[in-house]
């Protein structure tokens, strides 16, 4: 006897990673409940109403409802709809990300950085994005100083103007500061102009965005850390609802929010806040150069101080011995390399300054408790 599947339409972008891992979520919903047939229209946040929904004959739909067309087509269809990005106000159920709790990671994170300097960079007009920003002024009440910039999205007339507003904030900031961005690609954006200002990252301006968006988070320059919003989870929890309504329960009264689920630190972050300037110079020095044969002299010569100095305020600065911060710095690097590559160990060894692969797996032993190997194995299962 055939099943009787019910037909779902997913308006769900696949060009931003937060929209691929809410499909991710759906897709993994319906596997479970064996009765599901999708149907997905690919395209980004501002494609049009795709035509063949006009005339399409499903049970529901799940959207990320960008507009008011959207919007008002699928109030036509008369059927069930979840909403799971909440820019447009209707009258649908919403799933979604918890933009307060989202906040509230970033600013524990720097705060347990001893960061005093805090600062947000977003949008003006997005809500969720307004959303983030009050949260993480709150979050950061009672820090030396909070500063906020909000440019609109770009078009052609306006980008030059909100490329010199973004330019001269960043130039003013008291430093070090502790800055969350709305949203990954916002934090592409917001290094690049650290790069054009000569601002080091993260001994400066430490940086974080939002969505985990590997493949922004990994071809910026530092590698941008990021919060996982959780939006397998909202894609996982939109399909459960949604079938709950479609066998006969009520649509929910109040919108369902979906906590992050961790955050990825690299390089844009990895910091805390030092207010030494030229032990900074020797941290970011540090950072560049952990693949090479470093040694205390030629660090202090790169913070143009003398050895004996540097050391004394390096320690103050950091509670650390300079070989213990590298350390450290060394084995946070291997570990990134280890869950987040398909790089050979022995290559992670060397670019990470390790002599050879036996060593690399000793000291990440002692770290963690695992080997490298059982820690790659780990990633891979989940």
């Amino acid at each position: 006897m055939p099943v009787n599947r019910k037909r779902v339409a997913l308006l769900v972008e696949t060009s931003l990673g937060s929209g691929r891992e809410i499909l991710r979520g759906i897709a993994r919903y319906a596997r479970q409940a064996g009765d599901w047939q999708l149907f997905h229209a690919a395209g980004g946040l501002p494609e049009a109403f795709p035509g063949w929904m006009e005339s399409w004959e499903g049970d529901a739909v799940i959207a990320r409802i960008q507009n008011e067309t959207t919007r008002e087509r699928l109030e036509s269809l008369s059927l069930p709809v979840i909403d799971v990005l909440g820019v447009c106000e209707n009258r649908f159920p919403l799933v979604h990300v918890d933009d307060a709790a989202i906040a509230r990671s970033v600013a524990e994170h720097f705060r347990s950085r001893h960061f005093v300097h805090y600062a947000f960079y977003g949008i003006a007009g997005e809500n969720w994005s307004q959303r983030r920003a009050s949260a993480y002024r709150e979050a950061c009440r009672g820090a030396k100083s909070f500063s906020l910039l909000e440019t609109a999205r770009e078009s052609a007339g306006s980008k030059g103007d909100a490329t010199r507003q973004l330019h001269e904030w960043l130039r003013n900031l008291p430093k070090p500061a502790a800055m969350m961005v709305c949203s990954d690609q916002r934090g592409l954006e917001l290094l690049e102009a650290c790069l054009a200002e000569n601002l080091s990252v993260p001994e400066e301006i430490a940086v974080i965005g939002v969505d985990n968006d590997t493949a922004l988070c990994e071809i910026s320059a530092p590698p941008l850390s990021s919060v996982r919003g959780g939006h397998f989870n909202v894609g996982f929890e939109a399909a459960k609802l949604l079938d709950a309504i479609l066998g006969g329960e009520p649509p929910p009264q109040t919108s369902l929010l979906v906590r992050p689920n961790g955050l990825v630190e690299r390089d844009s972050s990895n910091l805390q806040a030092i207010a030494d300037p030229l032990v900074a110079r020797g941290v970011r020095y540090i950072r560049e150069h952990l693949a090479d044969s470093i040694t205390n002299d030629t660090i202090s010569r790169a913070a143009g101080l003398s050895r004996t100095l540097f050391q004394k305020r390096f320690r103050e600065a950091t509670g650390q011995s300079v070989r213990e911060f590298i350390l450290g710095r060394r084995i946070e690097r291997a570990l990134l390399l280890i869950r987040d590559t398909d790089l050979p160990l022995a290559e992670v060894a060397i670019l990470c300054g390790f002599r050879h692969q036996e060593y690399l797996g000793q000291v990440v032993k002692q770290a963690t408790g695992d080997t490298p190997g059982t820690i790659r194995k780990a990633v891979r299962s989940q």
